[in-house]
């Protein structure tokens, strides 16, 4: 019982600063998006874009978590400042439209494939639908028969 009740507490310490650990910086900074210039702020030299990097470094100092700041600056610069739109309501359209689209590709090309293989296999096995001319006919045979005999 004791050897049980040890390894529950040496586990829970061990997850517990790994829950608690402070989000990175660059990190948030890749995955916010600079209101002015439209790039990340990582990549961003914008007045704007210093001041949102001062603001994730204090709230880091101060304990907030990575979803608190990035719902503070959300809420002060609207959603255009997430680098991925949200997975929900009308932003679901940027996730899906893509999916759906090559989805779309793959059955439009499979059903090309398909068909095309299908018509390659019926001419294949269609008898000549016109007879040869007699004259041709004959010419044909005297032909094969020089180069047989």
């Amino acid at each position: 019982m004791r050897l049980a009740a040890g390894l529950v507490l040496a586990l829970a310490l061990l997850v517990a600063p790994a829950a608690t650990a402070a989000p990175n910086p660059a990190d948030l900074e890749a995955e916010l998006v600079c209101p002015t210039c439209h790039t990340t702020l990582d990549q961003s030299d914008a007045p704007v874009a210093q001041r949102m990097k001062q603001i994730i470094r204090l709230r880091i100092r101060e304990g907030a978590t990575e979803s608190q700041i990035k719902a503070e600056l959300v809420a002060q610069f609207g959603d255009g400042v997430l680098a991925s739109p949200p997975k929900r309501g009308f932003d679901l359209l940027a996730w899906l439209l893509p999916l759906g689209g090559l989805a779309l590709g793959v059955v439009v090309v499979g059903g090309l494939a398909w068909s095309w293989r299908r018509r390659s296999r019926a001419d294949a096995a269609a008898p000549s639908e016109e007879p040869l001319d007699p004259a041709l006919e004959r010419r044909l045979d005297d032909e094969l028969a020089r180069f047989e005999g």
